[in-house]
């Protein structure tokens, strides 16, 4: 007898494995490399994206990209975790990261039609990337956490290329008088949190017009207009319980039937109301800022008492307002105690290009910090904000570190020579996968200088040369179109972002690489001949 076919598969999955499996999963992340690829440098380009709903992302930020795109190949997904983790991690660097992990694919895809097994070039690829990260160390320039005027260099950097290089300096200075302000040492390391920083966009003004507020700022007017528009010497109390009646749980029915009983009825629940009003001004607060909601009868009872409240407030407001203001967010009223409340020199409502913001200043040993972002159109103001938040980052890892190396290309170019060198004295076939892994880093100052329009070939040849002589510091000038020292350019990023981005690009590589079998269960959509769907750009 014929022997039966075994199925073990569910009906309607489908199966790729061998060469096939790992030639689309490489094909696959190629394609997201590329789409991220000519956005990288000063003179990158910027994408649109428009979400289903229409709304509109312009930007050349390579995680906001990716993020915004809606991938669906489970290959290419791991490109996108790359550039998320070196987002999360340093918050630049990003779109380096998404097209050295293309390019490592690249390379090993050649090896791989050479008969190079993929254990073999995983190993290389190991041994180069901590070989990379040793000579890196070689390069670093070390930072002062006072030297505020490399800091501005470094958020400088981050910002350029992102939209709003006219205003650099006055951003750069924004910035890291913002991080210096919510520094802490602790067992003496530099720890900075950058979620003590509030960024509030607002559309209208110049750039120029952005603002740093020594406090919080909190995108929210005071609930009745006869309240105080200012508090001076504020006593803050913070609820995240609604000021206003419970409902019952339970349903019950109320009947009246006289006039007098409704009254009755009315009286009760304003008394009851007045009860929990009457707490909250015992405390001795001036300023209430709920998370909940607040009765209008409620609101008329804080206005005649001359307290400035506040409904409807964000929780991470709430919680930078505890931080800032040394208050406990209560959660019953039945509890309030004066020592929960929190102090402020200045509670104030002013107006801010037509809406009205409330600002509250003068927090005692605060290391909460607000930035008023301005500018022309909604899309300018978020084009700031990303290009701001990775200014952030980066100084605050720079402050972590204090270790720093040059940009332009010069230290990929540094690790690629060096590298070629150390895989001269390897034996075996990770001699030929350290020898790729130098090639991909030159993938880096080859899409600087095409997206500047210069030639890469001439400009990858003068920067070998000019490293060879020994000056570790040459990287390309987009600007000028010359190899020039990227110090004295003041081109320079933190260590972390290059080191970063090799582990995460590696690692990832690594991991497609390894894969021999992709088993797709019948709910994922198969692409055209049966296969795994295609990733098209």
């Amino acid at each position: 007898m014929a022997a039966q076919p075994i199925f073990i598969l569910r009906e309607g999955s489908q199966r790729t494995h061998g060469s096939d499996a790992q030639h689309n999963n490489i094909m696959a992340a190629k394609a997201v490399a590329e789409a991220v690829r000519t956005t990288l440098g000063p003179k990158g380009m910027d994408k649109m994206l428009v979400d289903s709903m229409g709304d509109v992302v312009i930007t050349n930020d390579g995680a906001t990209i990716l993020k915004e795109m809606d991938i669906e190949h489970p290959g290419a997904k791991m490109i996108v975790e790359v550039s998320k983790t070196q987002d999360a991690e340093v918050g630049d660097g990003t779109t380096t990261a998404a097209v050295l992990a293309g390019e490592l694919l690249e390379k090993a895809e050649e090896l791989l039609e050479s008969g190079v097994h993929p254990t073999l070039i995983a190993s290389g690829y190991r041994l180069a990337a901590n070989q990379a990260t040793n000579i890196l160390e070689t390069i670093t320039i070390s930072v002062s956490p006072e030297d505020t005027e490399t800091l501005e260099k470094l958020a400088a950097t981050a910002i350029t290329g992102k939209g709003a290089e006219s205003y650099k300096e006055h951003l750069s200075a924004l910035t890291v008088q913002a991080v210096r302000s919510i520094v802490e040492e602790r067992e003496g390391k530099i720890t900075v949190d950058i979620e003590d920083i509030k960024t509030e966009k607002r559309p209208g003004g110049s750039i120029k017009d952005s603002e740093i507020v020594e406090g919080v700022l909190v995108d929210k007017e005071r609930v009745h207009a006869a309240m105080p528009e200012v508090i001076e010497d504020a006593k803050i109390l913070l609820l995240s319980v609604p000021v206003e009646l419970k409902k019952t749980e339970t349903k019950a029915e109320i009947k009246i039937t006289t006039p007098d009983q409704m009254q009755c009825f009315l009286d009760q629940e304003e008394a009851m109301l007045r009860e929990i009003v009457d707490k909250v001004i015992a405390t001795g607060a001036n300023v209430v800022f709920c998370q909940k909601g607040m009765d209008d009868l409620a609101q008329y009872y804080l206005t005649k008492a001359g307290i400035f409240g506040m409904r409807r407030v964000k929780k991470s407001d709430m919680d930078k307002l505890a931080r800032a203001t040394g208050a406990k967010v209560i959660t019953s009223i039945d509890e309030i105690e004066e020592s929960d409340l929190g102090y402020a020199g200045l509670v104030e409502e002013k107006d801010v290009t037509g809406s009205r913001m409330t600002f509250v200043t003068g927090c005692k040993d605060s290391k909460t910090t607000s930035i008023l972002l301005r500018g022309g159109t909604e899309h300018v103001v978020d084009g700031i904000s990303r290009a701001l938040e990775d200014a952030l980052r980066v100084v605050g890892v720079a402050l972590e570190d204090q270790m720093v190396v040059v940009g332009g290309g010069s230290p990929e170019i540094e690790l690629a020579l060096r590298l070629k060198e150390y895989a001269a004295t390897l034996k075996g076939r990770e001699q030929l996968a350290v020898t790729k892994f130098a090639e991909s880093l030159e993938v880096i100052p080859q899409t600087l200088a095409e997206n500047a329009g210069l030639d890469p070939i001439d400009m990858l040849v003068e920067m070998r040369s000019q490293h060879e002589k020994g000056n570790k510091k040459a990287g390309l000038n987009v600007y000028t179109g010359k190899i020039e020292d990227m110090y004295e350019n003041n081109v320079i990023e933190p260590l972390r972002i290059k080191t970063q981005a090799i582990n995460a690009a590696t690692e990832a590589a690594i991991m497609i690489l390894r894969i021999d079998d992709v088993i797709a269960s019948a709910g994922m959509k198969a692409g055209p001949g049966g296969e795994m769907p295609d990733m098209e750009l």
